[in-house]
């Protein structure tokens, strides 16, 4: 397939603030390189993150509509607590306001001195709230994982020998439970296939340590699961992602990732006793068990986020979008850690600045400010270390639904003298439109600053915006 169109039509679009190539140098500048610190309105295309950036959809702005406020039992509580109980088969459903607070809860109920918990790679927020509780976070994701050049399909996977071997050394009664994230975020957005999670559920049950998931892209992991593992491509993301929770005892979850929404998160539970706690915390940090510091339209927004984001056509074109920048940032000679996964794109930083020690790294890397393109740096990426090399993944994120074609591609500038602003999306539902970069009618392709390799049509690209009038 040469060409894959948006799964979605635009219905409401936000103008852009265009700025000239002095200006982004200025706020660069002001920002002391800081992208943390530069304002929102000055960054043309936004990849600092994906977490809580999608646009909802018009089901979802519905159900924000239908939200019912009330303090308890709201009907908007039991709609949610009816998907995500479909959605992963936990008894227990715990509504958080993101996915650090379901962290902190968790972690303050098994953490402590002396315990220590496993995972592929922790997340940054994981990691703190195990150490602030006094825990030790252990990575253990396998050897090709730490490769950026090796192209292993599952390269989240949690090394079983390594496992083992830690739990031989400090005993399973100091492991209180062991983490899967899926996808691997801090090793480069990759997936953790269902063997893997198999064989460390049978070792974690043989040791009596409960296996939780830090699902916050659990819908991408299950899509890459039906692409990469044999036997698997016959299935539905669905039904994998229910297997998925089904192996697992909890989980946490972002709903800001896969639950396609601006604020939410999840606690899931098996564990009758340990939930009952964990609904004494909720109820002193974040509010009732029926709402969790969310309003009833937060809860709506995410039963409906949860049910889209398995559609089997917005997996595709979310997985294909990411591959593609990918395959063209390869192909312009940049490293990246491959093959892409699910979310972002990774760029080795210490490959493509060679040239610089690693100890004079400035904290946060930047981009070219001729770009107009804010993304994430160091002071959010994993800095993995060995004897062999050094790896400093600067991650371009994908927002979801947000953005035309023109973001994708590789040295795309929009022009600043343009007098239409540039566009994003604002809201979404199913098909196609134009790019209004610069008025045409036509898919705005930025010719005057994309490279010679890019222009050609008949290569496969980025699902790209259209105007299906005019092609009738």
């Amino acid at each position: 397939m040469k060409t894959i169109i948006e799964p979605f039509k635009i219905k409401m679009v936000e103008p852009l603030k265009l700025t000239t190539v002095e200006q982004r140098e200025q706020a660069l500048r002001q920002a002391q390189f800081n992208l943390f610190q530069i304002p929102a309105e000055d960054v043309i295309i936004d990849l600092l993150t994906d977490s809580g950036t999608a646009a909802m959809s018009a089901d979802q702005w519905a159900g924000m509509i239908r939200g019912d406020e009330s303090y308890a039992g709201a009907r908007s509580w039991f709609h949610f607590e009816r998907v995500l109980r479909e959605l992963t088969g936990m008894p227990h459903i715990l509504p958080t306001h993101q996915g650090r607070a379901s962290e902190r809860i968790l972690f303050e109920l098994i953490g402590g001195p002396g315990k220590v918990i496993p995972s592929n790679n922790h997340f940054d927020t994981t990691r703190a709230n195990i150490e602030h509780s006094g825990a030790r976070a252990v990575d253990l994701v396998i050897a090709e994982g730490t490769d950026p050049r090796n192209r292993h399909p599952f390269k989240g996977n949690l090394d079983l020998t390594k496992l083992e071997a830690l739990i031989d050394e400090v005993g399973p009664e100091h492991i209180p439970l062991c983490m899967a994230t899926v996808t691997n975020n801090s090793g480069g957005g990759q997936p953790v296939s269902l063997a893997n999670l198999r064989a460390v559920r049978e070792v974690c049950h043989r040791h009596g340590i409960p296996l939780f998931l830090d699902a916050c892209r659990f819908a991408e992991n299950a899509a890459l699961i039906q692409q990469r593992e044999p036997g698997q491509s016959g299935r539905s993301a669905r039904s994998i992602a229910r297997e998925m929770f089904d192996l697992a005892d909890g989980a946490t979850i972002s709903a800001k990732k896969d639950g396609l929404v601006n604020i939410g998160g999840v606690l899931l539970m098996r564990d009758d006793a340990l939930a009952l706690r964990a609904n004494d915390l909720l109820i002193l940090t974040e509010g009732f068990v029926t709402y969790g510091g969310l309003a009833g339209r937060d809860l709506e927004a995410m039963a409906q986020g949860f049910i889209e984001v398995l559609d089997e056509d917005y997996l595709q074109y979310r997985l294909r979008s990411v591959a593609y920048l990918g395959e063209h940032l390869l192909a312009a000679g940049i490293p990246i850690v491959e093959p892409p996964g699910g979310h972002a794109i990774y760029i080795d930083a210490a490959a493509f600045c060679a040239h610089i020690p690693p100890s004079t790294f400035p904290v946060r890397p930047s981009c070219a400010p001729s770009t107009a393109t804010r993304e994430s740096g160091a002071s959010r990426s994993a800095v993995l270390c060995s004897t062999r090399w050094i790896l400093i993944p600067v991650r371009r994120f994908i927002p979801r639904w947000n953005w035309c074609d023109s973001p994708s591609r590789v040295g795309c500038t929009p022009r600043a003298t343009s007098t239409t602003p540039l566009r994003r999306r604002s809201n979404s539902s199913n098909n196609a439109t134009r790019s209004e970069a610069c008025g045409s009618s036509r898919p705005h392709r930025h010719c005057d600053t994309l490279p010679q390799n890019l222009r050609n049509s008949s290569e496969p690209m980025v699902p790209r915006s259209v105007d299906r009038k005019s092609e009738m």
